[in-house]
């Protein structure tokens, strides 16, 4: 493991207000996945969400990308084109929106997502007053995951460095597996995945789970 990434991960979930045309959603994807071509970007697909493990909330599309700092990351923020997309493609037909970024512990071996590859993001709301070693406890249960669970490809995680739209989440990671097939099969070891909760549950208020797709270019 290296401590010297920067590779900086950015993920927004998306909530669309129900009864909006389809065409609208499509046109929100396609607007959010032609961001990819923007110079900082290393990495960007957006899509809908497969499952989402959350009673508080329920989104219902997700845009994940990377850069190589956070000076990029800003760059893209602010970019114009970024930023025509939100307001006209996004904001006039989602009610809910939530943004974790994190310095990745470690450079993704792939940083480009191969299409049809599983995604897991998982957000985590600590209880109050806990220490940093307590966080540095629950990041190490979290990069242990992908030798206890054979399917897991590659796995990144942080703590959240743009909590104003992050709903107090402040623990971020996202897994990422060959397909949905292999993310069910570690989901079927249930006595595995109640020991990794239980590591950490008494440190944990809430969490959020979200599953996805990478599309693949036809999709876009």
């Amino acid at each position: 493991m290296s401590s010297s990434s920067s590779t900086i991960e950015h993920v927004v979930l998306f909530k669309v207000k129900p009864d909006v045309d389809s065409s609208k959603v499509n046109t929100m994807i396609s607007n959010l996945n032609g961001l990819v071509s923007l110079d900082p970007v290393l990495h960007l697909t957006a899509g809908p969400v497969i499952r989402t493990g959350s009673s508080l909330f329920t989104f219902t599309h997700m845009l994940h990308s990377r850069y190589n700092s956070k000076t990029d990351l800003d760059a893209y923020s602010q970019n114009p084109n970024h930023l025509s997309v939100v307001r006209e493609s996004v904001l006039p037909i989602c009610e809910d929106i939530m943004a974790v970024d994190w310095v990745a512990d470690r450079t993704p071996t792939t940083m480009v997502l191969q299409p049809g590859s599983a995604v897991r993001i998982t957000f985590l709301k600590l209880k109050e007053n806990l220490g940093e070693e307590v966080k540095d406890e629950v990041l190490g249960v979290i990069k242990g995951l992908k030798e206890k669970f054979g399917g897991i490809e590659e796995i990144t995680c942080g703590e959240n460095f743009s909590p104003a739209r992050a709903k107090g989440f402040s623990i971020a990671s996202i897994a990422i597996f060959k397909g949905v097939k292999e993310m069910e099969e570690a989901d079927s070891n249930q006595e595995l995945v109640k020991l990794q909760k239980e590591k950490v549950k008494d440190y944990v208020e809430s969490a959020i789970a979200v599953d996805y797709v990478v599309p693949s270019a036809s999709n876009l």
